[in-house]
């Protein structure tokens, strides 16, 4: 699992970092990094057909691989690169979803700049609308995070998308012999006063523990016997957080879109959030739907 990854790299702050943490999935895996260099032709310099500009792009791009490839030279990972011309977000994705990437690793930090990979920019783009898993990490300088992960948590709202990504985290756990925490949130503050009830709040309860009673279930039958079950109120984003930081969690998988509804996990809300804030690695799996 992992065996191909594809590490767009721009050079900027936190993408060595995540490299690092790429590097130890390859070595682990016994698998590959394709770095790649998207030379953005959206620009306005570049829109005025000045090929030279566009030479030069790409021979910016060859250096700043370079530094990459004397990184990944030090730590033994195999790598292959790549200097491709288009507009950064769309070419990820179609370059992912083209070559059967098994997962794309982008920080969430990037240059300043009109071809920044930031979330909210590029790597949010490349969140939403790539089929191929997406891990992003959000690393500083000090950040060290450790493959295999030993605790990994599932988010799940009990759609269909968020159980989707919840076999893909199955699948992450059996691989790498992780213990699984589901967790699914109970939030009603959103209902407003004059609708929360008990009896919207014990149906809530009951749909978040059946939701968490399905990936464990689901755990069951691919032998992981080690499931500890979340349940808990409050927003979800920020439970998501709180679980992390309570149960020394490595890694969250998640779905970038859920259920219609208050508990919704939804790009610009719940999954997006999760990507800003969570100290560990995030993985968002687009839902079924989505993907075909």
């Amino acid at each position: 699992m992992y065996e191909d990854i594809l590490f767009p790299f721009d050079g900027s702050d936190g993408a060595a970092e995540a490299l690092h943490h790429a590097a130890e999935i390859a070595n682990w895996t016994d698998g590959e990094i394709r770095l790649l260099y998207v030379a953005d032709t959206t620009e306005y310099s570049t829109t005025r057909v000045q090929s030279d500009v566009v030479d030069g792009q790409v021979e910016h791009g060859e250096a700043v691989l370079k530094t990459a490839t004397e990184t990944l030279d030090t730590l033994a990972a195999d790598y292959a690169t790549d200097v491709v011309q288009g507009a950064p977000a769309e070419t990820i994705v179609e370059y992912a979803e083209q070559y059967d990437y098994d997962v794309v690793v982008m920080p969430t930090q990037g240059r300043r700049g009109l071809s920044r990979y930031l979330l909210g920019s590029v790597t949010e783009k490349v969140v939403r609308l790539c089929s191929v898993p997406v891990l992003t990490a959000r690393m500083n300088p000090d950040d060290e995070f450790a493959f295999p992960y030993e605790r990994i948590l599932l988010a799940t709202d009990g759609s269909q998308s968020a159980e989707h990504a919840a076999m893909h985290g199955l699948d992450l756990a059996t691989a790498v012999d992780a213990t699984v925490h589901a967790l699914s949130a109970v939030e009603t503050s959103a209902l407003g006063p004059d609708v929360r009830s008990e009896s919207v709040t014990t149906a809530g309860q009951a749909a978040a523990e059946e939701a968490v009673e399905t990936i464990a279930n689901a755990a069951q039958r691919r032998g992981i016997d080690e499931v500890v079950r979340h349940v808990e109120k409050g927003p979800p984003a920020e439970t998501i957080i709180d679980v992390i930081d309570r149960e020394d969690i490595e890694a969250v998988v998640m779905g970038t879109t859920g259920r219609r509804g208050i508990t919704r996990i939804l790009l610009g809300s719940v999954a997006e959030k999760a990507v800003r804030s969570a100290p560990v690695p995030v993985i968002t799996i687009q839902g079924p739907d989505e993907a075909e």
